[in-house]
């Protein structure tokens, strides 16, 4: 068995060893500290315990301007240069000409028809059905593939039995926000949950987004309680994955949290992280984020 869980963090790059504005060294970062033994920066970009490996990740792919969402996860989920397809950086939402690849040539689908089959973890508040009903289109990379491949979306329900998260871990946001009451849970609870859920499926997909929104400082007041909570998710996920049952892929699509001096995305390579079965012999092959998928494919067979 060769299960693969991959988790998603929207903007997460390596950046300069600045006290001041990399939050990785301003507040420390245990899943960092405690499984690597050091925090990644410029000039020390690649780290290992021998098991784990965390490495740079180019996200530029050849193409001017910053990085951004759109581009760089068709590029990350499908597997192809889509910066370069389309001529330029797009985001945050698709770019109209890689939507049919999208829906045909991502993680998920590839994994819906094998053994095991894909999963996407993520629930949805009835906000976003409501949203979606209305005839509204716009949406991120990750849930436009769900909608046009057919896989299905979770909702609360979901969160409630245990088979799916919110995509801020806690839950604490949609009480707070959308009204809900559901049973807030620690980071360590979602975790653990996840990888619960990891175990049942060939291929499971986790998107966090809330890195990104606190790399352009759209959320300061909860910066530190945000990136704590993070911290503590993945450094759960890698100390207790399954390293003879299952491949941990921690990546992300442009660099943003790592240099908080500006409010935009940073040029700075993604940060990529594996560990279990197959993780030594993706770090190796794995250059940019293009490549990420193939290597996915070809070593978790």
């Amino acid at each position: 068995m060769n299960n693969i869980l991959m988790v998603f963090l929207d903007g997460v790059g390596i950046g300069k060893k600045d006290y001041g504005f990399n939050p990785f060294f301003k507040y420390g970062f245990k899943a960092f500290k405690n499984i690597f033994g050091d925090i990644p920066f410029l000039e020390n970009q690649s780290l290992s315990n021998g098991t784990h490996f965390l490495f740079p990740t180019d996200a530029t792919l050849g193409v001017k301007g910053l990085p951004q969402s759109g581009t760089g996860q068709a590029s990350l989920f499908c597997g192809f240069n889509a910066p370069k397809f389309v001529g330029k950086h797009f985001g945050p939402y698709p770019y109209s000409t890689t939507i049919p690849i999208l829906e045909k040539e991502s993680l998920l689908v590839h994994f819906r028809n094998k053994t095991g089959g894909s999963y996407f973890a993520n629930a949805y508040p009835k906000a976003f059905f409501d949203y979606v009903n209305s005839g509204r289109t716009r949406l991120s990379v990750t849930t436009l593939t769900c909608r046009l491949s057919g896989i299905r979306l979770n909702r609360a329900i979901d969160v409630r039995v245990g088979n799916a998260l919110t995509a801020e871990l806690t839950n604490e946001r949609w009480n707070q926000r959308l009204g809900y009451k559901l049973k807030v849970i620690k980071p360590k609870t979602a975790a653990r949950r996840l990888l619960r859920i990891a175990e049942k499926y060939k291929f499971t997909l986790y998107e966090y987004y809330l890195s990104d929104h606190i790399g352009h400082l759209r959320l300061a007041n909860e910066f530190e309680k945000i990136f704590s909570e993070l911290d503590e998710f993945l450094l759960t996920l890698l100390d207790e994955v399954d390293s003879k049952k299952m491949t941990l892929v921690i990546c992300s699509d442009h660099g943003n949290l790592e240099d908080l001096s500006i409010k935009t995305h940073t040029r700075n390579p993604a940060l990529t992280i594996t560990a279990g079965k197959s993780a030594k012999k993706i770090a190796e092959s794995v250059k940019n984020i293009s490549q990420v998928k193939q290597a996915i494919i070809q070593y978790c067979k």
